[in-house]
């Protein structure tokens, strides 16, 4: 059975609708004073159909009426963007009134975009030599979010073939302006590309920001652990030529050489990884390369001592820093895919990562596809008594699992908090003399 072909099932037996709409509703389908009837209905959806064909605009005015949309058009992808001022299908009504006004801070890490330093793979690959690309970037965005901005409702998604989507679900968040937005995503954008043949990072100065220190203790330990032998960055061939071109003076790159040389001499280097080894070298020598500049008598010499006291963590910042797409997180309007969609080209459905767990993630055999979650659920069907329709047999899947994850990432804590938001309005709407309510 093709993807296409059990799309039909998977939309009416696993996609779990209910649980989007109480997500994306933000407390405003409850039966509270000031909940707002109409919130869910000026959220746009964008359905692109076989053949490519952009949907956009699509409105709905509560969870019955999305169901029914999803499973008259079945959509190969469903995405989601902002809430607007009025029902996007009445936009032409409005005019220049018409616009967004709040929507979640996203952000997008595609594997793609690391290309020019793994060596497993490229272009759709994913697999798990190059996954800890990925989850160092969870680890780092998720602990900036929280630590620096305060965020505390942050969804994190696996994309279904080789990135990971990030959803940042606060009030304070939903309402940021597109500048505002930019900014957030300016603050995480140490990556700025590549000049001159090396990725070039900013914030490496005499003394980091303390975020980006932070974020570079996460760096050092999966560089070590993981990154580097896993793409064997520092095994003979271009990438460890290119990994040198870091080095700030032709001297220090001759040095490693040289120690290279005699440690692949060593009695115990048969023993250990050669990355491994061949990086203690490298660190080493560049220890000793900016001793020696220290202790020299007179001023110091910074323009020699600077680089020389930050290229070993701008060589992990430049292969192992989340690479953002800057243009997915800047605007409002942007359009993010929807969690558990479907992939079209894997099958794979977009499940919800928990970020403490993000390291024992599997992408490429851990995740549920359409036709494995099909055949759980036919085997569940088969092992039920009476042959009734059964509305929650999705339990009885590997889709069970991801929707706990979705409740307990996001869900559970979003609950108290759209209470709390609504609550905050009575408050209001009573100092305001538009409610006669005694707390």
């Amino acid at each position: 059975m093709s993807v296409q072909e059990a799309m039909p099932t998977y939309y009416a037996k696993l996609f779990p609708t209910q649980h989007m709409v109480k997500w994306l509703a933000y407390g405003n389908d409850s039966k509270h004073a000031q909940a707002d009837s109409h919130f869910f209905n000026r959220r746009e959806f964008c359905f692109t159909l076989q053949g490519d064909i952009f949907v956009r605009y699509q409105a709905f005015k509560d969870g019955a009426a999305l169901q029914e949309a999803i499973l008259r058009r079945c959509p190969d992808k469903i995405d989601i963007g902002p809430v607007y001022s009025a029902n996007p299908m009445d936009r032409h009504k409005f005019g220049a009134a018409f616009h967004p006004v709040e929507r979640e801070l996203v952000f997008d890490i595609d594997l793609t975009d690391y290309d020019d330093v793994r060596t497993c793979g490229s272009g759709g690959h994913i697999c798990g030599k190059c996954w800890p690309l990925m989850s160092v970037a969870v680890k780092i965005i998720d602990k900036g979010l929280r630590e620096e901005f305060g965020f505390k409702h942050i969804l994190w998604v696996y994309s279904g073939r080789r990135g990971i989507h990030c959803w940042v679900c606060d009030p304070s968040a939903r309402q940021l302006s597109d500048e505002q937005r930019s900014a957030v995503a300016s603050w995480f954008a140490v990556y700025k590309g590549h000049e001159e043949g090396k990725a070039r990072v900013a914030l490496l100065g005499g003394t980091m920001h303390p975020a980006v220190e932070r974020a570079a203790d996460i760096l050092r330990s999966a560089w070590v652990q993981t990154l580097l032998p896993a793409q064997r960055l520092l095994e003979d061939g271009p990438q460890c030529e290119a990994l040198l071109r870091y080095l700030p003076e032709e001297g220090l790159v001759e040095a490693v050489r040289k120690k290279w040389t005699e440690a692949s001499r060593s009695r115990n280097a048969g023993n250990m990884d050669v990355n491994i080894v061949r990086w203690r070298a490298l660190e080493d020598v560049v220890i000793e390369r900016t001793r020696e500049e220290r202790s020299k008598k007179g001023a110091v010499n910074f323009k020699v001592l600077g680089p020389l006291e930050r290229c070993v963590d701008e060589i992990i910042m430049a292969h192992a820093y989340p690479r953002l797409d800057m243009e997915v997180s800047k605007k409002m309007n942007h359009l993010l895919k929807a969690p558990f969609c479907v992939h079209p080209k894997t099958g794979k459905v977009c499940v919800p990562l928990d970020p403490k767990a993000v390291d024992d993630f599997d992408p490429v055999n851990g995740v549920p596809t359409v036709t494995s979650l099909l055949g759980e659920l036919a085997a569940a069907k088969e092992a039920a008594d009476g042959g009734k329709p059964n509305p929650e047999a999705w339990r009885d899947t590997a889709m069970s699992d991801a929707v706990s994850v979705f409740e307990a990432c996001l869900l559970d804590g979003l609950a108290a908090s759209n209470k709390e938001e609504l609550t905050s309005r009575t408050r209001v709407a009573v100092a305001v003399g538009q409610m006669n309510v005694d707390f």
